[in-house]
């Protein structure tokens, strides 16, 4: 420690020393006033002042002040001498008055009113008040009728490196792109030194890195940071912690210095591909699966984060590319297979793809480290299901003459047992659909019969389900809808439309018309109707009217 204050006096007194060797005799040598401010320093030095002022001195009446300095954290057992005031007008008879004012007068700065000799009772810090501004008066000691006008001057604080440099702003928090080049930047820190950044070296810094090397360097002067080491991968080691260090006086023994960290993070950039966790995945599926279901998730990794981890999935081969599909799921990143076309066990129990995963975001500076993409095989196998009975035919048509003979056959559906286990079928008829129960059918072999009669007059259309059960699980059940047709036969005799009453005049003549009449037939015969009219038989040899055909 006593080495250390001698250094920093060292310091400091050796440019006051060359400053009042290269100052003091321009000084002197100039034309000066009356009155004078003598520097501080020892009695020979103030005694060959006074001496040299006597000789130099003009007769012009007058103050002249120039600066005054006192070192900073100066402390001793008695107080420190700044300087003396002195007017020429003062021959040593104790007549004159010396009175001091302004900052600090009275307190920090004592003046001895007799000799002028200004001591400083404090320790003064420079970073707190860098100067003071006082005002120095010569008065009568017997009348205080002042000799002289007032004159200003200053007692600057002399700076003495006290103050360590310091890192406002830190902890510093910064990233950089992983594999970033040699040399590219980071980030800028700053320290601050309270000391006197004009006077010596005491704010004067220089920075270097303790902790971070050699991954990291910085400017010694700019405190600009930047990577020292190249290819540095995020994904071995994403963060950094770097130790700062700022040093004043240029960096030199007995410098002052303070630290601050820096947490370097890696940023992400897309130089890894996905890559699948098995190259052959295995997935089964029922047969009755329902269209868009997912049957399974496929999973490619990607030591990247964020957007430069994020791959589209695509079935490139496979014998059921037109089956199934393939999706990103945005949240997890995997890729889900769904059924895109309906399954059958019993057509086809397996299929085999090959699936790509692709990153979406490349990056063109890595893609020398391709291919960003990898490919798995996925085998898919479908399982049975047990299936409702299927009918042959999705519909039914049938057609009987409206004069069919009860429990005549009309016609016949028939279904079967998809599954391999090939279950036993039952019929019957949904009775809702045949309230008048017109109908029945065979159970076994789903023949239908007709079991009331019926009259295409009252009914042309006859609408009926059919349902067919497996016997070995009722719950497997099939419908298929039945339309019968009933077909016409000349059931029904021709009707006069209406009846007719007709009136003839006495006059008439012959051939004349005296009546049209038209007949109607509940019938519909394919060629339409064909009537034939003619009179009653007791008319027939009628000699007064006939009857013909209206062409």
């Amino acid at each position: 420690m006593p080495e250390r204050l001698t250094e920093m006096l060292m310091d400091t007194w050796t440019p006051l020393i060359i400053l009042w060797i290269t100052v003091l005799p321009s000084i002197y040598m100039a034309p000066m006033n009356q009155s004078q401010v003598l520097p501080s320093g020892s009695s020979t030095g103030l005694k060959r002042l006074n001496e040299e002022q006597r000789v130099l001195h003009r007769s012009k009446r007058g103050w002249v002040w120039n600066q005054m300095f006192v070192l900073e954290e100066f402390s001793g057992p008695e107080p420190i001498l700044v300087g003396r005031l002195h007017t020429d007008l003062d021959p040593g008879s104790s007549k004159i008055k010396y009175i001091l004012s302004g900052d600090g007068a009275g307190t920090i700065f004592v003046i001895n009113d007799k000799t002028g000799d200004i001591h400083a009772m404090k320790r003064l810090d420079r970073e707190e008040k860098a100067e003071y501004t006082l005002t120095a008066q010569a008065v009568d000691r017997d009348t205080n009728q002042p000799l002289e006008p007032p004159s200003e001057f200053i007692i600057k604080v002399q700076d003495i490196n006290d103050n360590p440099p310091e890192f406002v702003e830190g902890p510093y928090h910064a990233t950089v792109p992983e594999m970033s080049v040699v040399g590219t930047f980071v980030t800028k820190v700053t320290a601050t030194d309270a000391d006197d950044p004009v006077y010596g070296n005491s704010a004067k810094l220089v920075y270097s890195i303790l902790e971070g090397q050699p991954y990291f360097s910085i400017e010694p002067h700019t405190a600009i940071i930047k990577t020292a080491l190249p290819n540095m991968d995020r994904e071995a080691k994403e963060e950094y912690f770097v130790v700062i260090q700022a040093k004043d006086m240029g960096g030199h023994m007995g410098g002052l210095s303070g630290t601050t960290t820096v947490t370097i993070t890696l940023t992400d950039v897309n130089d890894n591909p996905p890559k699948f966790a098995q190259s052959l995945y295995h997935f089964s599926v029922m047969e009755d699966v329902a269209l868009g279901e997912p049957i399974g998730r496929v999973k490619a990794n990607d030591l990247d984060i964020g957007e430069n981890a994020k791959s589209s999935y695509d079935i490139i081969e496979g014998d059921g590319m037109d089956i199934f599909e393939i999706t990103t799921d945005a949240q997890t990143q995997d890729g889900v297979i769904r059924v895109r076309k309906p399954l059958d066990f019993e057509t086809k129990k397996s299929y085999t793809l090959k699936v790509e995963a692709a990153n979406i975001h490349i990056d063109p500076r890595f893609l020398s480290g391709g291919p960003f993409k990898d490919t798995a095989t996925v085998k898919i196998v479908v399982e049975d299901a047990d299936e409702p009975p299927v009918f042959s035919s999705p519909t039914y048509l049938l057609e009987v003459h409206e004069n069919a003979a009860l429990n005549s056959v009309l016609g016949q559906v028939t279904a079967h047992d998809p599954d391999v286990s090939s279950s036993p079928i039952r019929f019957s008829i949904d009775r809702h659909t045949d309230l008048e129960r017109q109908f029945n059918i065979n159970a076994e072999d789903g023949k239908i019969t007709l079991a009331t009669p019926l009259d295409r007059e009252t009914s042309t259309w006859h609408n009926i389900t059919i349902v067919a059960t497996e016997t070995r699980n009722h719950s497997q059940v099939s419908r298929v809808p039945v339309a019968i047709k009933v077909l016409d036969v000349n059931d029904n005799a021709p009707e006069f439309a209406s009846e007719h009453e007709a009136f003839l005049c006495e006059n008439g003549k012959p051939g004349q018309v005296i009546q049209i009449v038209s007949a109607v037939d509940k019938d519909d015969p394919k060629n339409g109707h064909y009537f034939l009219y003619s009179l009653l038989p007791e008319m027939v040899n009628n000699p007064n009217f006939t009857i013909k055909k209206n062409e």
